[in-house]
């Protein structure tokens, strides 16, 4: 065998071998792609794209504590609330937690941004002699619309609340209420003009009409809203005292001024940096033809419990001033309004006998003020705590009463 043949061999048997190894060779299998969230940066911060989709959500809310005192009703009182039945004076202490989350969801179509927003919220708060906070509880869909270019329907904030309030925490705005809507906004160059038709639930076809004219530039905004209330304003304040020989019981309100509608303007302009860096000034006021919920001051709240008529007011007029200084914020705030004359229908049933009286009531004047104080700790934490105090002078159910309020608020936002 010469070497010729001695490599040829050789070589064939490379080729077999390498053949065979060939045959037994793993294939490997590549990976699927990975889609990965993907920010979405059209809407701002904090969007991103649903995954497989061209649409983006945005998800956000707090976790709060607040420890709140509430000081019972003063002693002049003539109807006292549920709180203060034995007319004592003093402060009521609770603690309030709520979490609450926000989703937004948008996306681009041919008739504009079709968006989709929802917030919901649980709240505990502790009750005297309740039982460790157990009692209290309330989880509630606050918001809930949907939007289409100008288009917005659902449940939100009427448009008459839209632009208000004085900063502070109790902003003192009137009317301040959440309604099933439709309403259509243009805007253009900072200019927006809005009309809303709202359900008033009182069952029939009727709504209430809100219309809003606003203005926002680099100096503050501007806004002007009117509200057409289908129903004149009718509420009922329900009392007992028990006497020697008698007691009476408050039917109901009617105010003189009251129609088959109802109608109320609203204004305010806020002015950014008008003192000094970082300020803000506001003034707001309404003025109501006739007594509406629209221009009504908060039922309960601030002068009373549950049982208290949510009191319409004829006009009000308000000033706030918010400071920022590093990472402290400051606010104040003050209102002075009147109210609606009213006449009181008294039933008083003495040694057997119901005897029907219509008593004529000075509508009365209200004042109050309100500070803030706000600390920035860290990124999306912060500590805050307000005092505010009322004083409503009416013979309509309340004569000289007067109440403070405060809290000290824990806040993560995200």
């Amino acid at each position: 065998m010469n070497i010729k043949s001695i490599l040829l061999g050789s070589a064939a048997a490379l080729v077999a071998v390498s053949g065979a190894r060939a045959a037994d060779a793993v294939v490997m299998v590549e990976p699927e792609p990975v889609e990965y969230v993907r920010v979405c940066d059209v809407y701002g911060t904090g969007f991103f794209y649903i995954p497989g989709t061209e649409t983006c959500l945005k998800i956000g809310g707090y976790v709060r504590m607040r420890l709140e005192t509430t000081g019972k009703v003063s002693d002049d009182a003539d109807f006292l609330d549920a709180s203060n039945l034995d007319g004592s004076e003093g402060y009521d202490f609770h603690s309030r937690v709520r979490a609450r989350l926000n989703f937004d969801v948008r996306e681009e179509t041919e008739l504009g941004t079709l968006r989709a927003y929802a917030r919901v919220q649980a709240t505990n708060t502790s009750f005297n002699n309740r039982g460790y906070g157990t009692e209290g509880n309330g989880y509630i869909m606050d918001q809930a619309y949907i939007q289409l270019g100008g288009l917005t329907m659902g449940k939100l904030d009427s448009l008459w609340a839209e632009r208000d309030g004085l900063f502070t925490d109790n902003d003192w705005s009137v009317g301040d209420i959440s309604v099933n809507r439709i309403s259509y906004t243009y805007a253009a160059n900072g200019f927006t003009a809005a009309a809303s038709l709202e359900d008033d639930g009182d069952g029939d076809f009727m709504p209430d009409i809100v219309a809003q004219l606003a203005y926002e530039g680099a100096w503050g905004g501007a806004y002007i809203s009117g509200v057409y209330d289908e129903d004149a304003y009718s509420g009922s304040f329900y009392t007992t005292n028990v006497g020697i020989n008698s007691f009476y019981f408050l039917d109901e309100y009617n105010f003189d001024d009251a129609s088959d509608g109802a109608f109320a303007l609203k204004a305010g302009i806020e002015l950014k940096d008008l003192l000094a860096a970082g300020s803000m000034f506001k003034i707001e006021g309404h003025y109501a033809f006739d007594p509406t919920e629209y221009a009504s001051l908060e039922p309960g709240g601030y002068l009373g419990g549950a049982n208290r008529l949510a009191t319409p007011s004829e006009w009000q007029v308000g000033a706030a001033y918010q400071q920022t200084f590093g990472k402290f914020t400051g606010i104040v705030s003050g209102v002075y309004g009147e109210l609606f004359d009213s006449n009181l229908f008294l039933d008083t049933l003495d040694s057997g006998l119901l005897v029907d009286t219509v008593v004529g009531l000075d509508g009365g004047e209200y004042w109050g003020v309100a500070a803030n104080l706000g600390y920035q700790v860290t990124s999306n934490f912060a500590v805050s705590a307000e005092v505010s105090y009322r004083d409503i002078d009416s013979d309509a159910g309340i004569n000289d009463a007067d109440q403070t309020f405060g809290y000290v608020e824990f806040i993560r936002t995200f």
